[in-house]
């Protein structure tokens, strides 16, 4: 099985950091892309930035200039440094991964359990 655990959500100040972990473990033969999406009650899950395996990203316009991705290919893990918190970034964040699992020729998506995210004014 392939399982995607994630750490670092908390509770901050506006104009704080926090860092999101995101680690994908199991039988994994690659991984074509990660990113996170975040989604607060009443609205849909909407992306937050994915990276591919060539390293491109693709960052949603709110979050340009204040998070960043980054991933360690050999832990199969993605980072999402998060700076300059505003109380609109409140959410439960999720991690995703495309990836093939071993012995197989498709692809899917996982995703992790969430971790919350608090911005207090």
């Amino acid at each position: 099985q392939v399982q995607l655990v994630e750490s670092g959500g908390g509770l901050v100040q506006a104009g704080g950091s926090l860092r999101l972990s995101c680690a994908a473990s199991g039988s994994i033969f690659s991984i074509n892309s990660m990113g996170w999406y975040r989604q607060t009650p009443g609205k849909q899950r909407e992306l937050v930035v994915a990276i591919t395996s060539s390293g491109r990203t693709n960052y949603a316009d709110y979050v340009k200039g204040r998070f960043t991705i980054s991933r360690d290919n050999a832990k199969s893990t993605v980072y999402l440094q998060m700076n300059s918190l505003k109380p609109e970034d409140t959410a439960v964040y999720y991690c995703n991964a495309n990836l093939h699992v071993r012995m197989l020729s498709v692809s899917y998506d996982y995703w992790g359990q969430g971790t919350q995210v608090t911005v207090s004014s």
